[in-house]
Parts: C-alpha cells; structure tokens; sequence
C-alpha cells in the first residue's frame, strides 16, 4: 500500500453544554485542561495525538469564528502550523463541516486520506489508537469508509451506539456497519449492552478525500453543492478562512453519521480498545480522572473531608467538602455548580432555563480572548470595571477612542508602549496611565514576554462596543 499524505480534519465547533460553568459558548470545554494528566488542553492533546503517525500532514482545523483567536493561541503553543483554520458562520452538524474540510483538503492534494477527529475527546492509550488507524488506512485504501468503534463499559446515555455484523467473538479487525443508534435512555442503554455486536460511536472517522466526497455527492449533493460555493466565495482573514454564511446557512444541520455513514454501502467500522472518552459531562470527567482512596477526584485549591467519589474543581477560590459523597462541585470565578454525579446529563435542561431567564454567565465567559491576547473582567459595577489585560510580545491594540469612559492602566509585569492623543511613554512595573475620555490611545508590547497591568474604567456606559478604532493591525473594522 502507497500512503498518501494523512490530513486531520479536527472539529471545533461543540459548546460543551453539559459541562457548564466551566464549558461556556464563549470559551467551550475543548479549550480547557480537563484531563488533568498533563498541561494541555483537549484541543491540543488532540492536535498531538497522531505526530508520530508516518505521512502525517498539518491539520485543517474548523471552528466557529467566536472562537478563533483562542484557537489560534493554543495551536502557537503546540508548535504545530495548522494547513488551514476554516471559521464557521453558524453551526450546521458535522456533515456539512467534513464537507468543507474535504474540499479544502483536496485543494492541496489530490487525494489524501483524512481523519476526522472531535476536538473533545480523551484518549490514554495512543499507543493502540495509532495502531488502529494504521489498520484502518488498510480498509479506507479499498474504498472504505472507516468509523472507529469503543466496546462499551456501561450503559452510557451520553454515547451513540454501532451495531456491526460480523460476531466480535471472531477477533474482526473491521465489519460492516448494521445500524447507528441514537443516545439511548438508560433502560434502552442497558438493553444495548446484552447485544454483543454493540460498540460506542467514537465519532472518528477515516476515508480517503475522493471516497467521502463521492459519497457525498450521492447522498447529500445539495450539501456538497452549498459548501462548494461557501468555500467558493470565502474571504482570508490574517491567519484564518472565512466560510461565505449566505450558502453555509442553506445546509442542511444534520451529522455524517445520520446523512452518509448509515447509508453508504462502504461503511466500516473497527473497534478500538484506546481508553477512549468523550469528556461530555460532569460523571464522565469523574470516571477518566485520577482518583484518591476514596474516589474522589480533585483539581485546584480544594479540601475534603471524610467524603466520597466526588468530582470537585476550583479555579480560584478554596472548596471544602465535609461528609459529602457522589457530589460535583465546581467553581469558577462567577458561577458555582453543586449536583449529584447521577445528574450530569440533566445539566443542559438547567442552562436552558438559565439562557432563558438571559442570564449572562450562562453563555459568556469573565475572560475574552482577541488577536492581541486576552482580558478578563475581575470586578465590575454600574459605573466602574476592573480588568486584567494580557498582551502577547509584540502585539499591539487598535488604535481608539471611548464616548463614555475613561480608562487608567496600571502595569503589574513587563514594559508597556503608551500612546495618548499622539505622545508615546514607555510604562514599566507599578506605572501608570490616565486616558481621558475621547481620547485617541494604543496599548503595545515592545518585548518578547507578556505584558499584563490592570485595567480601571469609569463612565455612564462600559461595554465593549463603545470602541471606535482608527488603526488596526488586525483587519477590524474601522471608523468611517
């Protein structure tokens, strides 16, 4: 077999729901550490995952484009250049997002093979997991389209199911796929793992570019069409690639699984023994962590006492559980989950109820990332804001003006460039800076390590978009 360059295709696009506080729309669960067995993120243990695999090429990543410069940062971290950062206008399932990606892939290679891979999932054993796709590039160079299976453990609600047909007592290394089963309620769970012809669906898939792009163009041509003329009409944005929304949105929001895999006469599916999690609730996270003697799993500034399997995290402040069993506590810096392991999956319910109610931490994250680094909001009131700015080394903000506040900022670590209405200082630890309202100012990082300071506002109005901007280095809109 002559292999091809391996192209992965990673998703970005989950909010996570279901691990909320942590896991907001704004800074989603894939971005954080949760596997808390090294310092990395989902997103990037999965954008390592496959290095070692021979003629692996630079990943096309797809991400809403909210989550872009967050994106961005942590693959700079990796040290892995991604061939392409496609942005999603509007979320519309996985089929349309492996669609776009496989056009995009081709446009550099003929013919590549192409992995699809979740950006949320756990995996220990990578030594198995390559293993399995070093099979599965055996199936997908016949033709095949390879979806990986796990072999369940218990009567999971938060998983698809496969149902192959050959009898796994026969060792198969890779079986056509009978059916794709929904996530089943608990009592249809239980009932699934009496049939032995049952795995998880891992979500991963491996096919060559032209394989799954035929098979597209005979099961889902209007969507095969649509991402044509949205990557058609797409826009280059710095390091990123703007889908067109206008034929985007025209896709039909429906998964690969559903629109091309159980349909396909050339459907394979493997299974794979790789300690595979997807981390999508709280009792997930619970059961992939490091536990103490009594079960419980801790992360952050937390003490307990005389309690059992419990799940508690804390960002900031000290936990402290006394007598407590089977509990997830979780803190962060503006909101704290108390609920019972039992019910993780119902979490999505509650957050509902609290988007409806438009509270703003159900969605939105204290801490905002932008091409230039991040700020988080620390404190606020009706007529004051405290943040904590971080600036890259050698990046700039716009140039700006505020109508309704003004601004003083106080240098905590490194050296920052100032610019107010056209005279320029350098700040170092403990400065300081007033900026009037309405007048012009820049905030720069002349130097290779962070800058950080703190921000003070004050006015009768402190939202983000009273920003009028002259001068960007990031392609933002400008005043007219």
């Amino acid at each position: 077999m002559k292999l091809e360059k391996i192209v992965p295709i990673i998703l970005c696009g989950g909010t996570g729901s279901r691990l909320w506080p942590l896991s907001r729309r704004s800074f989603p669960k894939q971005f954080f550490n949760i596997e808390n067995y090294n310092d990395k993120t989902l997103f990037q243990n999965t954008c390592e995952r496959l290095l070692s695999l021979e003629k692996i090429d630079q990943p096309i990543i797809i991400c809403n484009q909210e989550h872009r410069f967050i994106v961005a940062e942590q693959m700079r971290k990796t040290g892995i250049k991604p061939k392409s950062i496609l942005l999603e206008p509007i979320g519309r399932g996985t089929c349309a997002a492996v669609a776009i990606a496989s056009l995009k892939a081709v446009e550099h290679d003929e013919n590549p093979y192409l992995i699809v891979m979740s950006s949320d999932h756990a995996i220990k054993n990578n030594k198995i997991f390559i293993e399995k796709i070093k099979e599965g590039l055996k199936y997908a160079d016949k033709g095949q389209l390879v979806t990986f299976g796990i072999k369940p453990t218990s009567p999971e609600t938060g998983y698809g199911y496969i149902e192959f047909i050959e009898n796994l007592e026969k060792k198969f290394i890779g079986s056509q796929i009978k059916r794709f089963i929904e996530k089943p309620n608990l009592k249809k769970a239980k009932e699934l793992l009496k049939n032995k012809n049952i795995l998880w669906n891992s979500g991963i898939f491996l096919f060559r570019a032209k394989d799954i792009l035929k098979e597209l163009q005979n099961l889902e041509p209007d969507i095969l069409c649509y991402c044509k003329q949205a990557l058609g009409k797409s826009k280059l944005d710095l390091d990123f690639q703007r889908v067109d929304e206008d034929f985007f949105a025209k896709c039909t929001n429906i998964s690969i699984d559903n629109a091309v895999m159980e349909k396909t006469n050339s459907g394979t599916v493997i299974p794979m023994d790789c300690n595979w999690r997807d981390l999508g609730s709280w009792d997930q996270v619970w059961e992939n962590s490091e536990k103490d003697l009594n079960g419980n799993a801790i992360q952050g500034n937390v003490f307990l006492e005389n309690s059992k399997n419990c799940l508690l995290k804390s960002e900031d402040r000290l936990l402290v559980g006394v007598n407590i069993k089977d509990l997830v506590v979780i803190e962060t810096i503006d909101a704290i989950l108390v609920l019972e392991k039992s019910d993780s999956q119902n979490i999505k319910e509650v957050l509902q109820k609290l988007k409806n109610k438009n509270i703003k931490e159900s969605t939105e994250h204290r801490k905002k990332f932008r091409p230039w680094g991040s700020y988080t909001t620390l404190v606020e009131d009706l007529l004051w804001k405290v943040k904590k700015i971080v600036v890259y080394p050698n990046q700039s903000l716009s140039l700006q003006s505020h109508k309704h506040r003004s601004e003083h900022w106080i240098v905590v670590d490194g050296t920052a460039k100032i610019e107010i209405d056209n005279n320029i200082y350098l700040l170092k630890k403990n400065q300081s800076a007033f900026i009037p309202k309405e007048s012009k100012h820049r905030l720069s990082n002349p130097n290779n390590v962070p800058l950080t300071l703190i921000e003070v506002q004050n006015g009768n109005y402190l939202e983000e978009d009273d920003i009028i901007r002259f001068e960007d280095n990031y392609g933002r809109k400008l005043k007219q």
